[in-house]
């Protein structure tokens, strides 16, 4: 079992990048949120990896951070959810805010993602819902240096995550912003946590 790359970054896309490793070039598949922080074409990478086995292949799958690749090995336990769908659910929402829509049975929430029907969507409700910590993801799923994606592009990703949770446009792009001001590099996964803690007393301030 290959559990983690260090090497060279050979090739990258939307969908997959090549790590070379000991004169081996490695081609895995990663998440458009692992993809966005890979470093440019011939720096130095790390990833962590899942090696999938199948009778007609064998694939690599890559995560920045340890967090996503534990959300992968529960997501791929799911009846009916391979590598392919658990990576496309990887790509729709950030770790923490996966893990809260799984948690509270947030149906639309997961329904919004590309790839993902009401079955596929309900099933991952019923067969996870139990088995993660929202806490526990919360507080492993930032990398080190928190400056995994740039700045305007983790805004802009928070914001989209707390949209697909149900949240309005306005509500998350004010929580999000209300949350930067001060921090000098959150992570996305930071920004998500602290937006959803003010939504939620905003809320419950308002009843």
């Amino acid at each position: 079992m290959i559990a983690w790359l260090r090497g060279t970054l050979g090739e990258k896309d939307a969908a997959h990048c090549v790590v070379e490793a000991g004169g081996v070039g490695y081609r895995v598949s990663v998440s458009c949120h692992t993809a966005r922080a890979l470093p440019d074409v011939g720096d130095p990478v790390f990833v962590y990896t899942q090696q999938v086995v199948r009778e007609d292949a064998i694939q690599l799958f890559g995560f920045s951070d340890l967090e996503e690749r534990r959300l992968f090995e529960l997501l791929i336990t799911v009846s009916g959810v391979g590598p392919k769908v658990a990576l496309a659910v990887l790509s729709g929402l950030p770790p923490f805010a996966l893990a809260k829509a799984i948690r509270d049975e947030n149906l639309a929430a997961l329904v919004g993602i590309s790839g993902v029907g009401r079955k596929t969507a309900e099933r991952l409700i019923v067969e996870l819902r139990d088995k993660l910590d929202v806490m526990a993801v919360a507080s492993g799923a930032a990398p080190a240096g928190g400056g995994v994606l740039p700045r305007s592009e983790r805004f802009e990703d928070a914001v989209a995550a707390l949209v697909r949770l149900g949240y309005s446009r306005p509500q998350a792009t004010d929580a999000v912003r209300k949350v930067t001001d001060g921090e000098e590099d959150p992570s996305l996964e930071h920004l998500v946590r602290r937006a959803l803690a003010r939504l939620g007393k905003t809320a419950a301030g308002a009843r």
